[in-house]
């Protein structure tokens, strides 16, 4: 790629700006968030990443605290960081979302106001537009724009089926598994292994499990488990480790190059692990309860007692269901920040106007992903073992985003190697 220098012709002051307001990279977290609604859990892992990288790489680019992950940003001394930051999530938002310039321009101008005016504040902006125009050409052909659907070819017990939710074009996100990926190798690097037999015990005992616990009229789901089940039905994976991750940065009193490090990694990992789980869901096309509750009879498995009635509490998604997307993308999120923050010690509150009056309160990061798993347990879309395995993913994902990518420039995330592993 052409190196993009930024350079005015103009003298360069020494500049370093004093942050006496919230952090900017935060800030555009939050309006990046906004308007990603509507968007699909992946498509908004693909924009999050895209825009928090541009954030990042521009900031970098002037603090030069990390490595960098373009390369390509040249910027001049006492540029303003800031300006950078806004400029770069304010390009990327305003390309991909025309329908949002009105509101993305008031929120850039409202910005750039609270920083005085001057060379560092203009050489932040062009070095902000930059790195935006960079990462949107990096990524403008990366396998995500034309849609494909996958039918099944088989009916055999274990196999995957159209659910009710399904359009006759047939399952969907089939192209994601082609998406090439921020910060692993190949979508198929962390491809969990093979499900459990039908005819095992493994499968019997979480077969049992999501039918009683799982059917939309269940008696022995505790109020508390509809409720994380409904939650996460309308809560993605971004739209959940994204404001966590700012209340605990704004706990720390994490530097905006920290925090710009932090939400690309995030970002990348959360995409990464979209891009890893749909390469693994439609290479086994395992089927969803939905489908293998009321096919019970067939499944070689006499333990197992069908239900031809079985209705779970939320939607079936449509495509294939091992392992657990929301379970890989959560846990790949959850590594990258217990990688920066540590497990534990936290407050994190977790709302959403699409469900009023469930708020959910956290101390560790695992009671985040453990609340995640059940709801998928208790909405009946899920077996336990499809969380497991995404599970074990997106924490193989989220090791090896963090590990090989953004490496601070002192040598820092060394301490951090040995915290956890890869599965």
């Amino acid at each position: 790629m052409t190196r993009v220098i930024i350079a005015l012709t103009i003298v360069v002051f020494l500049f370093s700006p004093t942050i006496a307001r919230a952090d900017v990279v935060l800030d555009w977290n939050g309006i990046m968030l906004t308007t990603l609604t509507g968007q699909s859990p992946f498509a908004q892992a693909r924009f999050a990443a895209i825009t928090q990288l541009a954030v990042f790489e521009a900031v970098n680019a002037i603090t030069r605290d990390y490595n960098p992950y373009l390369g390509t940003i040249i910027a001049p001394r006492g540029a303003s960081a800031e300006a950078a930051a806004i400029s770069a999530a304010h390009a990327v938002l305003r390309n991909y979302f025309p329908g949002s310039i009105q509101s993305l321009d008031a929120a850039w101008s409202s910005s750039l106001a609270a920083i005085p005016n001057g060379i560092p504040k203009l050489q932040g902006i062009q070095v902000g537009q930059a790195t935006a125009a960079a990462m949107i050409a990096r990524r403008a052909a990366d396998g995500s724009g034309t849609p494909a659907f996958y039918m099944p070819t088989s009916s055999d017990p274990g196999q995957w089926q159209l659910t009710t939710s399904c359009s006759p074009a047939g399952g969907a996100f089939l192209r994601w598994r082609n998406v090439t990926p921020f910060g692993i190798r190949t979508s198929d690097q962390f491809r969990s292994h093979p499900p459990p037999a039908l005819i095992s015990n493994k499968y019997r005992f979480d077969y049992d499990e999501v039918e009683e616990v799982g059917r939309i009229n269940s008696i022995e789901r505790p109020p508390d488990r509809t409720d994380v089940a409904r939650f996460y039905a309308v809560v993605s994976p971004v739209a959940a480790w994204n404001p966590a991750a700012r209340q605990v940065a704004t706990a720390r009193g994490s530097s905006l190059s920290e925090n710009a490090r932090t939400f690309a990694l995030l970002n990348m990992a959360m995409s990464d692990a979209a891009v890893t789980v749909f390469e693994t869901k439609y290479h086994y096309n395992f089927w969803r309860p939905e489908t293998a509750i009321r096919a019970g009879d067939t499944d070689g498995n006499p333990k197992t007692n069908p239900d031809p009635g079985f209705v779970p509490l939320i939607t079936t998604p449509c495509f294939p269901g091992y392992p657990s997307a929301h379970a890989s993308l959560s846990n790949a999120a959850r590594r990258v920040l217990e990688r920066v923050f540590g497990n534990r010690g936290h407050s994190i509150t977790l709302s959403s106007p699409a469900l009023p009056g469930v708020i959910l309160h956290y101390n560790r990061l695992r009671e985040i992903t453990d609340d995640i798993d059940d709801a998928r347990i208790y909405g009946g879309i899920h077996f336990r073992f499809d969380q497991e395995a995404g599970a074990r993913q997106g924490r193989r994902v989220g090791a090896y985003v963090f590990r090989h990518n953004l490496r601070s420039r002192n040598g820092s995330d060394d301490e951090r190697e040995n915290e956890g592993n890869d599965r």
